[in-house]
């Protein structure tokens, strides 16, 4: 009798269920925690997808739009214009007027100052078409343009000959950001700019940027178009 329970037991416990034995068993449905923020990988794809498609909603299309705006704003306002009203219009540089697209994914999306100041060097950043199109317009009917950028003052020589290169020709003015407190905000920056443009008498009716730091503050343009930019933020 001793054999036959004991011959017993070697069945029970051979062919039971592993839970019986204090083993883990596996789900038959797993429930896996969701990822608390949007995933990077994720992210860089649907921007790659965003800059590269041709829907309305996409990239370069949004950017035509912006222009053709911007564009029926200014052709309005220099109708509008007094005799001897001096108007301007402000343009952003980096996103705005020229495209850093190349550097931007060799870099995937990171930024790498090192990296950067030879991109700029090179000159070869290319015009954004639809901003492009804007200066000629501006300049067709006399608008003076300034370039305000955070560009340091050290590629002043290199971001001229690239906007050059890019056809933007015969601007008014060209800003960049020299030795400034840590603490000062771009938009103080840029907005400081605008005030000297302001006190050289020109009205600014048209600012156009890529980052709402290059529109905020005051003087503010009498219109102000922002150009999408999903890819970085300059706060």
């Amino acid at each position: 009798m001793r054999e036959v329970r004991t011959i017993a037991a070697f069945c029970l416990l051979s062919f039971a269920p592993l839970c019986c034995l204090g083993q883990p068993v596996p789900p038959t449905h797993l429930s896996l925690p969701q990822e608390p923020t949007p995933n990077l990988g994720k992210l860089k794809t649907k921007l790659l997808a965003y800059h590269d498609c041709t829907a309305p909603t996409c990239y370069a299309p949004s950017l035509n739009h912006q222009a053709d705006l911007a564009i029926a704003w200014l052709r309005h306002r220099v109708a509008q214009a007094k005799p001897g009203e001096k108007l301007a219009l402000v343009l952003d540089i980096d996103e705005t007027s020229l495209s850093n697209w190349d550097q931007e994914k060799a870099d995937d999306f990171g930024y790498i100052g090192s990296d950067w100041d030879a991109w700029e060097a090179k000159k070869q950043a290319p015009a954004i078409g639809g901003t492009l199109r804007v200066f000629n317009e501006a300049r067709s009917h006399g608008v003076a343009v300034f370039f305000i950028t955070g560009r340091g003052e050290a590629q002043r020589t290199a971001t001229a000959d690239n906007l050059k290169a890019a056809g933007y020709k015969d601007w008014a003015g060209l800003a960049l950001r020299g030795p400034h407190p840590k603490d000062e905000s771009t938009t103080t920056y840029k907005s400081g700019e605008r005030r000297k443009i302001v006190d050289a008498g020109y009205t600014i009716i048209l600012n156009i940027g890529d980052q709402l730091s290059d529109l905020n503050g005051r003087p503010q343009a009498e219109y102000s178009v922002k150009l999408p930019n999903p890819f970085y933020l300059i706060p």
